[in-house]
């Protein structure tokens, strides 16, 4: 596909991996959307990548409906979505808080539902459109705990097979890209020390992943790409 003045929106754009896929399809001359909850962190962003943004939830079922109502407005059509906000927990089992396993599970899970729902909506009827879901290899196999993080994964995988096998007959392209571990800021929140390391992946990686797949002719797609990092070193 090619992407110059396609239009997509990026969840969790403004900051990452996020960022960096934003910056990417930038770069490849597409209309770029970000969404984020932190309104001066989005405002910054958006600036820097010349990209619209739209302060949403992707919990919120109000917030994901106006973020492709104000799409839609802005630019008149959809050409992709990239699902790539997230969040993480990493407790015990003995340990498990349920409300903090419930806000993983409502970012990870039943947002990237519902914003593929709204992009599903619309790209059946204009027979065709992208979906790239940004998993993990903690959705490939389990870990000590990882619980709350490697379930969401896990099911966001399966979620992209029930999505694909629905809209490869509408010519939608539903891709999943599950990036090993990538030093962002995303360990920080999630509550585990990440030092700088050039060994590992950087969010760039990943951004160069999603731009590469979508750049292949619509005839075809890659279903399902792993990034692992050449030879860390922690």
């Amino acid at each position: 596909m090619e992407l110059q003045n396609r239009v997509a929106v990026v969840t969790g754009g403004s900051g990452g991996i996020g960022y960096a896929i934003a910056e990417a399809l930038g770069g490849a001359g597409a209309r770029v959307v970000i969404t984020g909850r932190d309104p001066d962190r989005l405002s910054q962003a958006a600036l820097s990548l010349r990209a619209h943004p739209i302060q949403a939830d992707v919990t919120s079922e109000e917030d994901v409906r106006r973020t492709w109502t104000d799409t839609l407005d802005e630019f008149g059509q959809v050409d992709i979505l990239v699902n790539n906000a997230g969040t993480g927990l990493f407790s015990n089992l003995v340990d498990m808080d349920r409300e903090a396993f419930d806000r993983v599970f409502a970012t990870n899970v039943t947002g990237a539902m519902l914003m593929a729902r709204e992009a599903a909506r619309h790209f059946v009827g204009r027979n065709g459109g992208n979906i790239v879901n940004i998993g993990s290899t903690a959705g490939l196999r389990g870990a000590a705990r990882g619980t709350a993080y490697y379930a969401s994964k896990f099911a966001l995988r399966g979620m992209t097979e029930c999505w694909r096998a629905e809209l490869r007959p509408h010519n939608v392209r539903v891709f999943l890209i599950n990036p090993s571990e990538v030093i962002t800021e995303f360990a920080r929140k999630a509550g585990f020390r990440q030092p700088e390391n050039p060994t590992k992946l950087h969010a760039e990686d990943i951004a160069h992943t999603v731009r590469s797949v979508l750049e292949m002719d619509d005839r075809g797609f890659t279903t399902e790409l792993t990034v692992f990092a050449t030879n860390p070193n922690d």
